[in-house]
């Protein structure tokens, strides 16, 4: 009795905070929503798909969001839902407005049922609900001849399929999210190909980036910088190498995209520096993507700082053309771009 009454107390703080994000995030859906354009599914294909998830067991706090803030999922005619497992969704550390991104990231504006998707070959891609960012048909089974029917999605397995369909509405459920991979490499027939650490093209070294990114815990920043990475690419023909800052926790994921694309270069500086050199260059200034933004080096009581963020992840990952230093948090100023 002891330890199941234990067990049952060390989890309260958990779901006391997901329902806390769970009712920020419907606060803020429904504020965003504009009154002009109703829901276009309806609240009660929404609620049947709510009870579809909690009968099948592992996905509350989508079902919670379902039921409580439709409008988050189901803006379009048609959609498709990639439910995230309750337990990858209580490892998230990211915010509010992180997360509202990250789940509009795993739904599609059209009705996708498993028998749909096995028809469609390895790079196929399907837009989301988040600009500019699309999913990506990594490995299917299925199209390859193999006994197994299985779908992967940006390297993640759909692990449930069709826990619910009904009519413009289809409901898989994964085990974690996906991870994110650049748009511009959508079609490519196996893109295992193009993920493969030998490969110097610099489209891969951008795939590459937001996938470690993504399977690192910086999953907002991934989205981010897939969002506006090509208009990055547009700007910078030749980009690398590159060093980038990555918050573990961002909001500005959700900003308009003119902020957006300039929040994610300041982030980005045009050449290697490992963290050794971080520190040989202290107190003097870096030039970032955005001109009129540098970045400068300082060490507080020996810990390396940029911009008086602390440096948390040196050398989180690191190639010949990157290197991703994680930091604590954004950098203090990035509201200045909002204006």
């Amino acid at each position: 009795m002891t330890n199941a009454s234990c067990s049952e107390e060390c989890q309260a703080p958990l779901y006391i905070a997901m329902s806390l994000t769970l009712i920020f995030i419907a606060i803020t859906t429904i504020k965003s929503s504009k009154p002009e354009t109703p829901l276009q599914l309806g609240h009660g294909l929404a609620l049947n798909a709510s009870i579809a998830l909690r009968r099948h067991g592992g996905f509350h706090a989508i079902a919670t969001l379902l039921q409580i803030s439709p409008d988050l999922f189901l803006s379009q005619p048609k959609s498709t839902i990639f439910a995230i497992h309750d337990s990858a969704i209580s490892n998230l550390s990211i915010s509010p407005s992180a997360m509202r991104q990250l789940l509009r990231y795993h739904v599609v504006p059209s009705a996708l049922p498993m028998a749909a998707l096995l028809k469609k070959p390895s790079g196929f891609c399907f837009k989301t609900l988040v600009d500019n960012s699309k999913l990506v048909i990594t490995k299917n089974n299925a199209v390859m001849g193999s006994k197994t029917r299985s779908i992967m999605i940006n390297n993640v397995l759909i692990s449930h399929p069709d826990i619910f369909l009904e009519g413009p509405l289809s409901v898989h459920g994964v085990l974690r999210p996906f991870d994110v991979i650049p748009a511009p490499l959508c079609g490519f027939s196996d893109q295992s190909n193009f993920l493969g650490p030998n490969n110097t093209n610099q489209a891969v070294e951008w795939t590459r980036i937001i996938r470690l990114l993504s399977s690192n815990g910086f999953i907002s920043f991934a989205i981010g910088l897939n969002t506006v990475l090509d208009g990055i690419l547009r700007d910078y023909k030749n980009l690398k190498p590159v060093t980038i800052f990555a918050p573990p926790n961002s909001g500005f994921i959700s900003s308009p995209s003119p902020f957006l694309d300039k929040i994610v270069r300041i982030h980005i500086l045009p050449k290697i520096l490992t963290n050794m050199e971080l520190a040989a260059a202290e107190n003097s200034t870096l030039r970032t993507l955005v001109h009129e933004y540098d970045l400068k080096i300082e060490k507080f009581s020996g810990i390396l700082a940029v911009n008086g963020v602390e440096i948390t992840a040196p050398d989180l990952l690191l190639s010949k053309n990157f290197v991703i230093h994680g930091i604590s948090r954004d950098f203090d100023d990035v509201e200045h771009f909002s204006s």
